[in-house]
């Protein structure tokens, strides 16, 4: 993680880190302020607090209170030599808590972070350098070793040579690469989180049956996630970005609607537009970009290749970032190498989504054949000796497909875990499996997975894939464990040359009459392409373009924006349409109007019901104002400060409703439960004089939304560097 620090005035500093702040000073005796702790105050809670943190994990986990369980921490100093020091934890648990359930939380506090990395004895490289941002994979603590070529199947070039070109091309975009977390929890099998340490809502997993292995697949990700947009999918790039010559790439074409809002000529092609608009319900206001918003310059549309005939077909933008989210797209050493891998993962979802949503049982996969996979083996078998059991599926539907699975049962929950993986060859296949089951996971994360059921509503529902597709936790049904299987066990084979295997998927596509269109991406320095099968590919349905598409961000995002500075009728104008829209009150403005707020202050909590309660209180409609608070305490997630602040808007709202009650005359107890300061912009917001308490203003220049702002730098590297490779 990067820590950037700024001086302040005297000895305070503040060090700024993903979305927070900290500050930090000196006691008044060593020539400070006293107002805030010291570093080393920080250093010495950060192991309690870790230490205390996986005590209350142990705890969740199995439903024990931790009300009365007490943690405290001393730091002993050796009188002789103060950097030799004893943490001394210890912690005060009921009398109810079991034997067993004692040595556990015990066992979790020596789990803790901070202690095993002190324990370590962690390596200071102090030095100076020219500009902090100039070294980019400065973070990068796993690097090629010199002399080693280590070849593994499905990659043209050496894992140490294709980890190296990754890193020069993240490195000529300005993009400093850090590895926030390691995992390697049963052998063979490794997965690590990367993220980009300027703007970290850009990051990506990386998996495999080493560490090299595991950081060429987070590499490829993360380019592949930059040459598509994937990283900004569905964001505002600001107005720098949407008046520029061009938005998304250089050759970009932009399509204006025909008249009353028709499809203009010129997108999609009759293939795509029986899938897309079957009922005709579909219009050009549908399919202006979200980044842009600049409905006047029309439908930007990206070129792709129709793989049958060569022809080139332009996608709407809109349409792609809706429907398909990062299926099909990948980065490769080699052009072939990137289709098959980007192939591999189509069929991975859709055959994932066939054998879901139709209960299909699998046969399992003989233990002779595993056998000839002895690390594969290994895996699964760590995982059994964990306690919890594991089924080594075939998922190609009878040699149809390459793909594999495995599945997991958590014997403690009840939950179950299936994972699958695709490629030609049956060994990748399975081992992607694997690690794709155990990507970024940690043993109680497996608590998480829900258990299977016979409700094939529930199995069947859109969302239930989507679920499976963003992290694999949707909901299995009881069918698909049972003994007998709807298809016979194949040892199935369609590996060759990466050319032979990306032909070999093609033809399965072309045999299932499915159409595939290409975009291919090369201007960084690596292959990287882009796959589309219409009808077949897509995560969401198609009639999200319709009914719940990105783009209503453009109804609301520059209102919402500029909240501050509208006046009455132009606010009664906003409820009114978020009243209309029958959106979920639920959904947060995050969500809503593609901006990411700092989730830790109140916009980045706020959802629309909130929202349209705080309008309500600056239009002074107390009666309205009344009824969203009540909902809003009934079913929310937001911090204790504002749920404290909204019972006192509640009780203060019924006391001005009520012709009978006077607020003067509760003030004094209300002011003693809640807090004079609290009560000061509770009055304020329900008389008027205070408007949108806790929300800062803002405006269409983004100005004080810092995270926001990271994330559009960050596509200003990337717009900058196609333009000067289109130049």
């Amino acid at each position: 993680m990067e820590i950037n620090v700024n001086f302040l005035d005297n000895l305070r500093l503040e060090a700024k880190f993903d979305d927070f702040t900290v500050v930090t000073d000196q006691p008044i005796r060593y020539k400070g302020d006293g107002s805030a702790p010291s570093p080393f105050d920080y250093f010495l809670a950060s192991s309690a607090l870790c230490a205390a943190y996986f005590v209350r994990v142990y705890c969740l986990a199995r439903d024990i209170p931790t009300e009365n369980i007490r943690l405290s921490q001393n730091n002993i100093v050796d009188p002789e030599n103060r950097y030799n020091q004893i943490f001394k934890i210890q912690v005060e648990l009921p009398e109810d808590i079991s034997d067993k359930d004692r040595q556990g939380i015990l066992r979790s506090i020596d789990r803790c972070t901070v202690k095993k990395v002190v324990q370590t004895g962690p390596t200071f490289e102090i030095e100076t350098v020219e500009s902090l941002g100039a070294d980019a994979q400065a973070l990068l603590m796993t690097r090629p070793e010199g002399g080693t070529s280590t070849y593994i199947e499905g990659k043209d070039l050496p894992l140490e040579q294709t980890i190296a070109n990754m890193t020069r091309i993240l490195e000529d975009l300005g993009m400093k690469i850090e590895i926030a977390s390691w995992r390697n929890i049963v052998p063979h099998v490794w997965s690590l989180h990367i993220r980009d340490a300027a703007s970290p809502m850009c990051f990506t997993n990386g998996k495999g049956a080493t560490k090299e292995s595991a950081l060429c697949s987070a590499l490829g990700e993360f380019i592949e996630r930059l040459n598509c947009n994937f990283f900004y999918n569905d964001q505002f790039f600001g107005q720098d970005i949407a008046n520029s010559e061009f938005v998304h790439y250089p050759n970009e074409k932009w399509f204006k609607p025909g008249p009353e809002d028709a499809l203009p000529e010129g997108i999609l092609d009759d293939h795509c537009l029986a899938i897309y608009n079957p009922e005709g319900e579909l219009y050009g206001s549908n399919l202006i970009d979200t980044n842009s918003g600049r409905t006047e310059r029309g439908i930007v549309s990206l070129p792709f290749v129709r793989q049958s005939d060569g022809e080139v077909i332009y996608f709407p933008s809109n349409l792609i970032e809706n429907l398909y989210l990062s299926n099909g797209m990948s980065a490769g050493n080699t052009l072939q190498e990137a289709q098959v891998q980007c192939l591999s993962e189509i069929f991975e979802r859709a055959v994932k989504k066939q054998i879901i949503e139709q209960e299909i049982a699998l046969p399992d996969v003989p233990r002779e054949v595993l056998e000839k996979y002895p690390d594969i083996l290994e895996g699964v078998e760590a995982l059994e000796a964990q306690g919890f059991p594991t089924l080594v599926k075939d998922a190609s539907l009878g040699g149809q497909f390459p793909v594999m699975c495995v599945t997991l049962m958590n014997p403690r929950t009840g939950g179950v875990f299936a994972s699958f993986g695709a490629h030609p060859s049956l060994e990748v296949a399975l081992e992607r499996s694997l690690t794709e089951l155990l990507q970024g996971r940690s043993f109680e994360g497996l608590n998480d997975v829900p258990p299977p059921t016979f409700n094939s509503l529930a199995v069947t529902e859109p969302n239930n894939f989507v679920e499976h597709f963003i992290d694999s936790t949707g909901v299995v049904s009881w069918r698909f464990f049972s003994a007998k299987s709807d298809y016979d066990f194949c040892e199935w084979d369609f590996s060759g040359t990466n050319a032979e295997e990306a032909a070999c998927l093609f033809g399965i596509l072309d045999d299932m009459g499915k159409e595939a269109y290409v975009a291919v991406y090369e201007e960084l320095g690596a292959p990287v392409c882009r796959i589309l099968v219409p009808g077949y590919s897509e995560v969401y349905p198609a009639d999200d373009l319709i009914w719940d598409n990105t783009n209503k961000a453009l109804d609301y995002r520059e209102d919402i924006l500029n909240l501050h500075s509208l006046d009455d009728d132009q606010l009664a104008d906003l409820v009114e349409r978020l009243e209309e829209s029958q959106m979920d009150d639920y959904t947060d403005i995050i969500t809503l109007i593609g901006i990411e707020f700092d989730e830790n202050t109140v916009w980045g909590q706020l959802t629309i019901l909130e929202l349209k309660l705080l309008i309500y209180l600056a239009l002074q409609q107390h009666e309205e104002a009344l009824e969203r608070v009540e909902a809003f305490m009934q079913f929310n997630d937001n911090t204790i400060e504002r749920n404290l602040f909204y019972r006192a808007v509640n009780a203060v709202l019924e006391i001005t409703l009520d012709d009978e009650l006077e607020l003067e005359d509760y003030l004094v107890n209300l002011q003693r439960m809640f807090g004079e300061e609290t009560m000061e912009a509770v009055v304020g917001s329900v008389n008027g004089s205070i408007r949108f308490h806790g929300l800062t203003p803002t405006n269409m220049q983004l100005e004080g939304l810092e995270k926001h702002l990271r994330l559009v730098e960050s596509y200003k590297k990337l717009h900058a560097a196609r333009a000067a490779k289109w130049n």
